[in-house]
């Protein structure tokens, strides 16, 4: 197992709460998607003045997640680029990290919860068929160890890295963006929810 799509991955808890931001997620994934820009150009998709912008900017270089980039037709402009084509990250040990986890997490649910909802109303109307039937969701409930989740995560990406990681021109032709969603939920341990329904009814006699 390992990272197999190239992220970057964060594990410093003030990397992740300086990104728990919307407007410095906005800038990542607008140089993600849409490769190097200036803080002006990159100003009116992210909601924020160009200035404002160019401090997230500083800030997330500060923490490795963005770079400069090669200079564009106008020198005196600053470009600059995401340094790898994802991230990642884990909840480390001791309350701090798993505070700024949290906080990152919350974040990009918020940022993303509705690209679903917003992508079967404006995107999806106008697909043809070929890609409409291609798309869609699913949700599947598994029952597993820790150790098994990982390694199911890590076949989904040893699946996906091929497509993520080849070089633009090897693409065939028709291609297209898709975005791919993955939710990864572990639900309440109903065994210790009984415990503890069981030691508070205890308690209550």
């Amino acid at each position: 197992m390992g990272n197999r799509l190239g992220d970057i991955e964060i594990t410093d808890p003030q990397a992740m709460r300086a990104l728990a931001h919307p407007v410095r997620l906005a800038i990542l994934d607008r140089l993600r998607r849409h490769g190097p820009a200036t803080a002006t150009q990159l100003a009116p998709d992210v909601g924020a003045t160009p200035s404002v912008t160019s401090w997230h900017l500083r800030h997330l270089a500060g923490f490795g997640l963005v770079r400069d980039a090669e200079a564009g037709p106008d020198r005196r402009q600053r470009r600059w680029e995401a340094s790898a084509r994802g991230f990642r990250f884990e909840a480390p040990e001791g309350e701090e990290g798993r505070s700024a986890a949290r906080a990152l997490s919350r974040e990009m649910f918020l940022r993303y919860g509705d690209l679903p909802s917003r992508w079967s109303a404006e995107v999806e109307p106008g697909l043809d068929p070929l890609w409409q039937r291609a798309a869609g969701l699913a949700d599947t409930r598994v029952v597993v160890s820790a150790e098994e989740l990982a390694a199911i995560q890590d076949g989904i990406e040893q699946v996906l890295a091929p497509y993520v990681t080849r070089d633009p021109a090897e693409r065939p032709a028709g291609n297209r963006g898709v975005r791919l969603l993955r939710y990864v939920l572990p639900e309440q341990d109903e065994e210790q929810d009984e415990e503890q329904a069981d030691e508070q009814a205890g308690g209550a006699r």
